[in-house]
C-alpha cells in the first residue's frame, strides 16, 4: 500500500529521531507504514484543533489514500511527540507572540 505524504520543507524532528535515519524513515513512511515504528506530526483539518500526532501505523486505513497527510514532525514515541508539540509551541510563542501554530507552521 502507497499512502500518499507530503513532508513539511522545515520538518521537525523528535528528539528520538537521528537526521542520518530520516530518509529511511520517509521511505518506510510511504511504502511500509507497519513498519515505520514513528509518529507523525500533521496540522489538523478540523477547526477545532490545531495539530494532531498519531502512530504511523493508521496510515495503512483507506482513510489516508483519499486524504493526504502534510507531515510536519516525526518522532519517535507518543512522549517524544508530546515534546516535539511543546517544542513548536514554544517556538511559535517566542516568534509570534500567540499559539497559533496552524498559521506558524502554515507560512
Amino acid at each position: 500500500m502507497k499512502s500518499k505524504l507530503r513532508f513539511s520543507s522545515a520538518l521537525y524532528l523528535g528528539d528520538g529521531i537521528e537526521a542520518k535515519e530520516l530518509g529511511k524513515i520517509k521511505h518506510k513512511l510511504v511504502r511500509k507504514p507497519l513498519s515505520a515504528k514513528v509518529y507523525v506530526l500533521t496540522v489538523a483539518n478540523n477547526p477545532q484543533d490545531q495539530l494532531e500526532f498519531f502512530d504511523a501505523r493508521q496510515l495503512v486505513l483507506p482513510f489516508y489514500e483519499e486524504h493526504p497527510v502534510k507531515v510536519i514532525g516525526i518522532a519517535k514515541d507518543y512522549g517524544d511527540a508530546l515534546h516535539l508539540v511543546e517544542r513548536i509551541t514554544a517556538e511559535c510563542l517566542q516568534t509570534r507572540g500567540d499559539c497559533s501554530l496552524k498559521e506558524y507552521l502554515l507560512c
